[in-house]
């Protein structure tokens, strides 16, 4: 989402439109805040991708949390922010299937990281110290995750985790929601690998993570952003190997070069996940920063000569009960 919305070259009175001409903070940046300001962007973004052959869309939610949007003094429009963007996939969505009901659309209420952490202290002089509480997270995360649902997310995506106690947060309160609703819906998890040492930034290993997240009901388990398909396939392989879930990922397009950017074209990024596929690895492949329309397009072109990935029968059938 991130890619395409750069693409648009916004300029502050896209992101303020209306309703936000008097806010006074500046907006630019805030990609979320299009949900409200330019939806026809936003819808356009995810009409690109199910054009392309995705079966899953993200909402453009990642960083819609009370607690990220706190940097724009705009907690009060989370609920709001959060609705608006599932009925934009959802819409979207929703049109695809109608035309090809033999290949249904999804919406993945995305449900990023928040910018404080809830295991590592940002005062290098006090290492106990923590910005933000399991309990505040909690709260953010549940407002989130209400409005994704109350807007058709067919799929909450708790994702980009590079902190676990925060993504654990993100569980309890996605499963107190649905106690409160008496109505559930698939959960994806999703961590973040974030270099060469093989771990999440607040030091988990790949068995870790996958220990710290499997108390709870979901569907699929897996890696994304940080690093390219290339170097991310040893931990996604150590994750097959260990998991009785599903399994996700959706790299970066290669690595960032010395301008932030993204290098990595279809066809090179396409012949590294189709190691994933020879291998048996995944059961949901996509792509993260730096990939386009093209770059689903061409997994999806690739994916359709291999079959996913093989899970206990028992669990599978557990899994697949959630979607019903």
């Amino acid at each position: 989402m991130g890619t395409m919305i750069q693409r648009y070259k916004l300029g502050e009175e896209d992101y303020r439109g209306e309703q936000f001409k008097d806010h006074p903070d500046d907006l630019k940046g805030n990609n979320d805040l299009l949900s409200l300001t330019r939806p026809d962007i936003i819808k356009a973004i995810h009409e690109e991708y199910l054009e392309a052959g995705a079966d899953i869309v993200e909402t453009n939610t990642f960083s819609g949390t009370t607690i990220a949007q706190a940097d724009y003094n705009l907690e009060e429009v989370v609920y709001e922010l959060n609705k608006k963007s599932a009925e934009i996939a959802r819409e979207a969505a929703g049109a695809f299937t109608k035309k090809n009901p033999d290949k249904p659309r999804f919406v993945a209420g995305s449900m990023g990281p928040t910018n404080k952490t809830a295991s590592i202290s940002p005062e290098v002089t006090d290492p106990g110290y923590r910005a933000v509480t399991f309990d505040e997270l909690a709260e953010a995360y549940k407002l989130q995750a209400r409005g994704l649902m109350d807007g058709g997310a067919d799929v909450l995506l708790v994702e980009t985790i590079f902190d676990t106690l925060n993504a654990k947060a993100a569980l309890f309160a996605i499963q107190e929601l649905f106690e409160e609703r008496g109505e559930e819906i698939p959960i994806m998890v999703s961590g973040t690998i974030t270099d060469a040492s093989g771990r999440t930034l607040s030091g988990q290993t790949v068995e870790a993570f996958l220990i710290s997240v499997s108390h709870a009901p979901i569907l699929s388990v897996g890696f994304n952003c940080a690093l390219g398909a290339k170097q991310l396939q040893p931990y996604l392989q150590n994750l097959s190997d260990r998991s009785p879930f599903y399994i996700s990922a959706y790299p970066n397009a290669g690595l960032p070069n010395e301008f932030g950017e993204y290098d990595e074209g279809p066809d090179e990024m396409g012949a590294q996940v189709e190691q994933y596929l020879e291998d048996g690895l995944v059961n949901i492949l996509g792509g993260c920063c730096g990939t386009t329309p093209g770059h689903i397009t061409k997994m999806a072109e690739l994916a359709q000569n291999y079959e996913p990935r093989k899970i206990n029968r028992q669990d599978a059938k557990s899994a697949k009960e959630m979607l019903v």
